[in-house]
């Protein structure tokens, strides 16, 4: 029988207790689930019952001390992820860190170079995404050339529909020193991660957020954010947790084609026959006319593939789970490098600051100056410690 990698995971809420049951369903081969750690008892009790043999911890240091296991996943609230993977790599364990990898960059950007300093372990994030085959298909679309240079990206994401209930149900729910902010570090980071992830990331953006907007809470439910690519090129991303009827719309527009993506599960994949400049320059003023009539020949001029692709419930994570296992084994590349995850913290962070100060933010922002702001707003919560 091949090894399996000891898994320890700490927090056994709707996420941990989701990847303990797709360990023991079988659905990852080369794990086995060997600890839990939990600070609340009544959660520890329900890991007893559901996972017989598996042993338990009150603090996550202690499991990380005990021997037990050789890797973990840190299933907590998000300022922990950064410290906690600090600690197992410390330990010399291998790290799976939930998404977000933190709340601001700097805390982000101290994992990052320590991870960096123990390169014989294996540091990954949880973007489970990255294994939807439709979105691996368009990532190899559009970095192969295929539609050509990017000119505009636009994402719709207001599929997140939460009512006042969903954050009542605890006090560290939608709040800045609980959470560290709204939809954009609970709901949308896949997205700001996808979207960079196959379309590059912007020089520099500018956004609108609304805070308490149709939601009894402090931070945002509604963003919309221009990025800026540069060349000419820009983006926008639109997201909210308050439409009864939502979006998930993503469009690529290249200079030799365009995707659109609807529902993250079909896509149009169109692709020019000539560039749009080749294709501009050879109309004659005679023919204008036949562009928008219905003289017009869509085959003279381009073809489309309709992409659909639909993957089971928990198979993202049981295959990033999978390929986290795999490194630790044998080597096999990370379909998410750990170090990826500053990525999409450093846009939400972007977009807040740009939020918050009514001016257009490039991606090298000052840390600091982000991090005093968002200690004001933790402040003026007056439930939380400021973050250092």
């Amino acid at each position: 029988m091949s090894r399996k990698v000891r898994l320890g995971i700490i927090g056994f809420g709707n996420q941990g207790s989701q990847y303990a049951r797709l360990v023991a369903d079988g659905r990852v081969g080369n794990i086995e689930v060997t600890a839990i750690a939990d600070t609340d008892p009544a959660r520890r009790d329900l890991a007893a019952q559901q996972h017989q043999g598996v042993t338990l911890f009150e603090d996550h240091l202690s499991m990380l001390d005990s021997g037990e296991v050789e890797a973990v996943v840190t299933t907590v609230p998000h300022y922990l992820h950064p410290v906690m993977g600090i600690q197992a790599l410390e330990r010399g364990l291998h790290v799976l860190v939930e998404k977000p990898a933190g709340v601001y960059t700097k805390q982000v950007r101290e994992l990052n170079e320590f991870a960096a300093s123990k390169p014989e372990l294996t540091f990954a994030i949880m973007f489970n995404q990255r294994t939807n085959p439709l979105y691996r298909r368009l990532k190899e679309i559009v970095d192969s050339g295929e539609i050509g240079a990017i000119r505009r990206t636009n994402w719709i994401i207001t599929t997140w529909y939460r009512p006042q209930a969903y954050y009542d149900q605890s006090a560290w729910r939608a709040t800045w020193g609980g959470e560290g902010g709204g939809v954009l570090v609970n709901q949308a980071p896949h997205q700001l991660d996808l979207w960079q992830w196959i379309c590059g990331v912007p020089q520099k953006v500018f956004a609108k957020a609304a805070f308490g907007f149709r939601r009894a809470i402090d931070v945002e439910d509604e963003v919309v954010a221009v990025v800026d690519y540069g060349g000419g090129a820009t983006g926008t991303f639109t997201t909210a947790t308050h439409e009864l009827v939502g979006t998930d719309r993503f469009e690529i527009s290249g200079d030799k084609g365009k995707i659109v993506v609807d529902g993250s599960t079909t896509a149009v994949v169109t692709r020019f026959r000539h560039s749009e400049q080749e294709v501009s320059a050879g109309i004659p003023p005679e023919e204008i006319w036949k562009m928008t009539s219905d003289q017009f020949d869509p085959d003279e001029y381009y073809t489309q593939e309709t992409l659909e692709f639909d993957t089971a419930w928990g198979g993202q994570h049981a295959a990033v789970l999978e390929n986290f296992a795999a490194n630790i084994l044998d080597g096999t590349p990370l379909i998410a490098p750990g170090s990826d995850g500053i990525l999409g913290v450093r846009l939400a962070n972007a977009i807040h600051l740009s939020a918050w100060t009514g001016r257009e933010v490039p991606m090298d922002f000052d840390e600091d100056e982000f991090l005093a702001e968002l200690n004001k707003k933790i402040a003026e919560e007056g439930k939380f410690p400021q973050q250092h």
